[in-house]
């Protein structure tokens, strides 16, 4: 039986292209702001056209200051907008920490409801690129630790679109992570409009044996990671969660009461890493399972495309972590 919904193949990318336009088209309140956002459609070139659709106003290519720019849209969702700004990298949200920390994530509380925020702040993470120490982290752990932010972070085209329009019609801040090597990566994804609703996790794979719990890009390495260790016998579950705040430890708990043994992949380093939230949560929930981690090394990423692969999780040690299990 047809279920009318219609489905096309598209990169990451134009996926979140989609979401702006889909948003732009519907609601004039909702309007982009970044650097070189405008007529280059940002570094990355993944808005490219909006401007030229939807004029300078609602695409705005700001100054070189992240202060200035979460500022700016922190102030516009105060007064009824429904902004959406752009750090080029996750690395340098860290220079807008007082805008995104102190005034996003607080004003809805200490105005007792008075304000909301519905702000976007989209940014890029991860490393891969060749792009060294300030370009290439993974701080997602800093966000999800402050009270008042929903943290999402997609690994496929559809997710990007879903969650990205759910975050523009979230009246809360959402600190949105993509991970720049998934932008040139294909998938469905649904035609029109649609929303994914926020901390529900998503199995992509199902097994028995293992449960691998990822996000984001490495997502996708786990899925690696499982076929080749079907081939070795061995099942793993794989759940993306897809949302980091909040958290569905739901479908992992489920997942665990079936494979025994939890799996936990992250591309940020390992200590104090998102990680350690998601152990300790299904530890406090009783479930008595072994735990491991496979995660980035604890420094900053080099430069060299030798040492960078040397520091960042892989399949071959998700694989590896995966089968010390079953040694």
């Amino acid at each position: 039986m047809s279920t009318g919904i219609r489905m096309k193949e598209i990169t990451y990318a134009r996926a979140l292209w989609e979401a702006f336009d889909e948003a732009m088209s519907r609601d004039e309140r909702v309007f982009l702001m970044g650097e070189d956002i405008g007529v280059h459609g940002n570094i990355f070139g993944a808005m490219y056209g909006l401007q030229e659709k939807y004029g300078g106003k609602r695409v705005r290519s700001s100054p070189i200051s992240e202060v200035a720019i979460v500022g700016a849209g922190v102030g516009a969702a105060a007064l009824g907008m429904k902004p959406v700004v752009e750090i080029m990298f996750v690395d340098f949200a860290t220079i807008a920490m007082d805008q995104i920390v102190n005034q996003a994530a607080k004003l809805h509380y200490m105005t007792g409801g008075k304000v909301k925020i519905p702000l976007v702040i989209r940014t890029q993470g991860g490393a891969g690129t060749g792009e060294a120490a300030q370009h290439s982290q993974s701080l997602e752990a800093f966000y999800a630790h402050v009270p008042g932010l929903k943290v999402v972070m997609p690994s496929t085209p559809h997710d990007a679109k879903g969650l990205l329009l759910q975050a523009i019609e979230d009246e809360n801040p959402v600190m949105f992570i993509e991970h720049k090597l998934l932008y040139a990566t294909r998938g469905p994804v649904q035609e029109g409009y649609y929303t994914i609703s926020f901390g529900k996790a998503e199995v992509r794979r199902k097994g028995k044996d293992v449960t691998i719990v990822a996000y984001s890009k490495m997502v996708l390495d786990s899925l690696d990671a499982a076929e080749e260790l079907s081939q070795k016998g061995i099942e793993a579950e794989v759940i993306d969660l897809r949302t980091l705040n909040p958290l569905d430890t739901e479908t992992i708990i489920t997942s665990l009461r079936k494979t025994g043994k939890l799996l936990v992949v992250h591309e940020a380093c390992k200590t104090m890493g998102f990680g350690a939230e998601i152990m300790a949560r299904i530890a406090e929930k009783g479930i008595n399972v072994p735990m491991r981690r496979v995660a980035g090394e604890d420094t900053p990423i080099p430069y060299s495309r030798v040492l960078e692969e040397r520091v960042i999780p892989n399949k071959g040690r998700i694989v590896n972590a995966a089968i010390s299990y079953f040694d």
